[in-house]
């Protein structure tokens, strides 16, 4: 049974899981705009509201799991859509859509870190520590997890535009089948993604301390 507190914690880290997919998907449809593909535009994906970016599945049942099983947590949003026949620079154009959405992520955790390091409010008791805590927290984990290089994730946007054409056409096939491969992943091997997952995680948080002069 869920006590108030645990019902509490977990309707903050829902409302920044939101938050940050939405940001996440966004930075990947205005990049795709600006690269001259208008698909996500007139798919009214270019929008903060939640409603256009959510996946039952993956924005609320993943990351509700995961946080119910102690582990880091992540999650994603409905993919926007891209048509990269219409994208500048062909598959690094598609790489640098793909690099948005983590890069925005990490940009997420390091501003909230510097506003919670400076206001004293990361590490204070209560919702507003947790806000902040999960905000950073959170966003790596999704700018982590999305950077690993299997399809479709966004990491592979980038392996893909630096692989050779035969590395390619392997990709593309087994796309078909990678969130299928992503889940079974996550399901079978917790531990494995966990430490993968705490090992980034604790490396960016070293990073951030080092910017603000705190040796960790």
């Amino acid at each position: 049974m869920f006590s108030w507190e645990g019902i509490l914690n977990l309707v903050v880290i829902l409302g920044v899981i939101l938050f940050s997919m939405v940001l996440h998907e966004l930075a990947h449809g205005l990049v795709a705009y600006w690269l001259g593909d208008d698909t996500a535009k007139d798919d009214g994906r270019l929008t903060l509201n939640p409603a256009k970016h959510i996946d039952p599945v993956m924005s609320i049942l993943v990351p509700v799991l995961l946080y119910m099983s102690g582990g880091p947590i992540f999650g994603g949003a409905k993919p926007v859509p891209v048509d990269t026949r219409n994208l500048k620079f062909g598959a690094w154009g598609m790489a640098l859509v793909a690099i948005a959405g983590p890069l925005t992520n990490f940009l997420i955790a390091l501003v909230s870190f510097l506003i919670g390091y400076w206001t004293g409010w990361l590490n204070m008791p209560g919702i507003v520590g947790l806000i902040f805590t999960e905000l950073v927290l959170v966003n790596l984990g999704f700018g982590i997890f999305n950077l690993i290089p299997i399809p479709p994730l966004d990491g592979s946007r980038v392996l893909y535009a630096l692989a050779p054409d035969a590395v390619r056409e392997g990709m593309e096939k087994f796309e078909k089948i990678g969130i299928i491969v992503v889940m079974i992943l996550v399901i079978v091997f917790p531990s494995v993604i966990s430490t993968i997952m705490l090992g980034g995680i604790q490396g960016m948080l070293t990073g951030f301390y080092w910017l603000v002069g705190v040796p960790v």
